[in-house]
């Protein structure tokens, strides 16, 4: 398998790559995304090396996938040539299971608070379903949510656990770095999310992948990742019966099946359909909509060492039931 250079497009995630330097080695470009992805990529490419740039995300930001790709498109067509964006490193449902694998380190009598650093409302939004899906999952009876710089912030979180009852408190970082523990009193850190060797593993697995997946089919990845934030934002839910709405023009168009109800977005779209369930038949066009019960399974690896290594942090589906 070819591997030229690999670069890793870091974002709040991670403190624009600050957090996850350490984790990668040296083979490894770490850079912030926008023009320093675009410097880095061209001088990779005018040394006549392979490229594959790797969204360092861990489910909690598809527009660092989507803002990868249009950087990219910015690429002279010999430069293109050579140059795959892989697959996010980690997904929503792959964090739900790193997280419930952190977890079982941690004593039950302990509180969890999951931290992350804030981003959008959706982001952050969805933090809280992935807290509640590691409690139901879990072992610990007290699982809240806290955001770096945002509201509840850490010192909060650890007020509301021991307010229902936690004499310790454990942080378990959602993203690359490591938050500080406010209260030393009561609060303990649980990190970081991922070691190094584990982090090593999936990155072969994401970059084997975006090469396999170019030298068989042409797909260097930029189309599927441009599509990477459409589903992320305000979202709309359809109850019974349906309805119909106008988006305006340039949008498209949704047909939904028997007992359902269709939304133009004005001329020059396209139309899918959806079939509804027959009682509470409604869905919900939102963030990352696919189903939380399982996580997706990693792709395996160009290397034995890099899929042992994958597959040791990227629990089974059965473990999410």
């Amino acid at each position: 398998m070819r591997r030229g250079t690999v670069v890793a497009v870091c974002g709040h995630e991670s403190d624009g790559g600050h957090a996850v330097r350490d984790l990668l080695g040296p083979q490894v470009s770490c850079v912030s995304g926008g023009r320093e992805l675009l410097r880095r990529v061209r001088a990779s490419r005018a040394r006549g090396e392979d490229v594959c740039v790797v969204p360092m995300t861990l489910g909690r930001d598809p527009e660092l996938v989507a803002d990868a790709a249009r950087t990219l498109l910015d690429l002279a067509p010999e430069e293109r040539a050579g140059t795959v964006l892989a697959e996010p490193f980690g997904t929503a449902e792959h964090l739900v299971g790193w997280l419930r694998a952190a977890a079982t380190r941690v004593p039950r009598d302990r509180a969890l608070l999951i931290t992350a650093p804030s981003g959008d409302p959706f982001v952050d939004a969805d933090l809280f379903r992935i807290a509640r899906l590691v409690r139901q999952y879990g072992r610990h009876r007290t699982v809240e949510v806290a955001l770096t710089g945002g509201d509840p912030d850490p010192a909060e979180g650890v007020r509301r656990c021991r307010a229902l009852g936690a004499q310790r408190v454990v942080l378990l970082p959602a993203a690359w770095a490591v938050p500080r523990v406010p209260d030393t009193g009561y609060g303990e850190p649980g990190g970081p999310l991922l070691t190094a060797p584990a982090t090593a593993g999936v990155l072969d697995a994401r970059v084997g992948d975006a090469w396999h997946r170019y030298d068989r089919h042409g797909d260097d990845g930029l189309p599927r990742g441009l599509t990477a934030a459409h589903d992320h934002g305000h979202s709309h839910s359809h109850g019974p019966g349906g309805h119909g709405h106008d988006h305006g023009p340039g949008g498209h168009g949704h047909d939904h099946g028997p007992g359902g109800h269709s939304h133009s977005h004005g001329p020059g779209g396209h139309g899918h359909s959806h079939d509804h369930a027959p009682v509470g038949g409604g869905h919900v066009h939102g963030a990352r909509g696919a189903p939380a019960s399982a996580a997706t399974p990693v792709h395996a690896a160009s290397s034995a060492s890099s899929a042992s290594s994958a597959s040791s942090v990227l629990p089974s589906s059965r473990s999410l039931r």
